[in-house]
């Protein structure tokens, strides 16, 4: 499906531009890209097993991974052996030793680049084999390459938006006075298990404000049945072949007073105004300062309390940002949640959230769902 021998080559021109010989990564998205290694869907407490601090690969340039198991984690949490060298660590090995083997057979003498999450028992280890003033941090470089997407991987990502826009759908019945935060986070989460989605890329969602009290499935109005009157937004995604997706909408109980279907054309009028700023060459910032303008030009600035959106593919967040800090230009091809919202402390709350690409002449949005205003009257 993807082409992770190219994908691998570009690794080595980039490691060779910046002088590193290898580059240790553990199961991570960084890794899945460049090997097809899936990762596990993350839990509590993580998985334990003896030795399991030498999990990952070390990539070089112009060679095949060299892969470091225990065995446990080969025997159970490995369906499809990746390409490459594969080292199995069993129980009564000495970690160490075989860490150190594989470790010095592989990394030359120059720099050894790092995931930038990987174990602290796996980089005091691996600087014990190559000396601290070796290691450098690694996942900006592989970052780089994934910040562009190809036709594969945009396809992909339309494969994660599909389950989020057939849950919305399903559920959407269900948002009329009485229903629960709660609720609505098990139907979604049914939903999105049958139209193919692996997991959710990203803890469940649904809220109607950020004031204390409000509505939230994460807090202690869960379960408390909402009354007729109330804005309620979604928000969450799906996952599938390794990419995310990121969606929101809202949905109004009842009949939403004027200012309400004000507020909500306003924050349209922002995601267009982002979508059309997202072009190749364009500054992330400015992307982001387009998005805003029409919220703040209609008094509501300080009710968009977030950036206009951020990086996705294989994370649910990744760098660049739509963000005031971030100074990246925008390439073609790259992957951005276009997520604007009004949430007024003590009042009303609107917000919308699609998946946009650059392109030459600004964003397209990879969605289909409506963006309409909804409402349970």
């Amino acid at each position: 499906m993807f082409d992770y021998a190219n994908r691998r080559r570009r690794l080595s021109e980039r490691m060779e531009a910046e002088g590193v010989d290898a580059i240790f990564l553990s199961p991570s998205s960084d890794l899945e890209y460049l090997t097809g290694l899936e990762r596990q869907v993350p839990n509590f407490g993580e998985v334990s097993y003896a030795h399991d601090w030498v999990t990952g690969a070390l990539l070089r340039r112009q060679a095949d991974p060299v892969f470091l198991f225990p065995r446990m984690f080969a025997t159970y949490d490995v369906p499809h052996m990746p390409e490459g060298e594969i080292v199995v660590v069993n129980e009564t090995d000495d970690g160490f030793a075989a860490f150190e083997r594989v470790v010095n057979g592989v990394a030359g003498s120059g720099k050894i680049a790092i995931g930038d999450r990987i174990w602290g028992q796996t980089v005091l280890n691996l600087g014990r084999v190559v000396g601290f003033d070796r290691l450098k941090v690694g996942s900006r470089i592989v970052n780089e390459l994934r910040r562009v997407k190809d036709a594969d991987e945009i396809a992909a990502m339309r494969r994660a938006i599909a389950p989020v826009e057939r849950a919305m759908a399903a559920v959407t019945p269900l948002v009329v006075p009485g229903v629960s935060m709660a609720e609505l986070v098990e139907a979604v989460e049914h939903e999105l298990h049958r139209a193919g989605s692996r997991c959710p890329s990203f803890t469940t969602h649904m809220f109607t404000g950020i004031a204390a009290g409000d509505f939230d499935s994460g807090a202690a109005t869960a379960w408390e049945p909402v009354p007729d009157g109330t804005s309620i937004m979604f928000d969450f995604g799906g996952v599938v072949d390794g990419y995310c997706s990121d969606f929101g909408r809202t949905v109004y109980c009842g009949d939403p007073p004027a200012e309400y279907r004000e507020a909500y054309e306003v924050m349209l009028a922002a995601y267009e105004a982002g979508k059309a700023a997202a072009s190749s060459g364009a500054l992330a910032r400015e992307v982001n300062a387009a998005c805003r303008r029409p919220i703040e030009q209609a008094g509501y600035g300080e009710d968009f309390r977030h950036r206009m959106g951020h990086g996705i593919g294989m994370n649910v967040h990744e760098r660049p940002f739509l963000s005031v800090e971030d100074e990246t230009p925008l390439e073609v091809g790259m992957t951005f949640t276009d997520e604007p919202s009004i949430m007024v402390k003590g009042g009303f709350n609107v917000r919308i959230e699609d998946i946009i690409v650059c392109e030459e002449g600004g964003g397209r949005t990879l969605n289909s769902y409506p963006t309409a205003l909804v409402t349970s009257s």
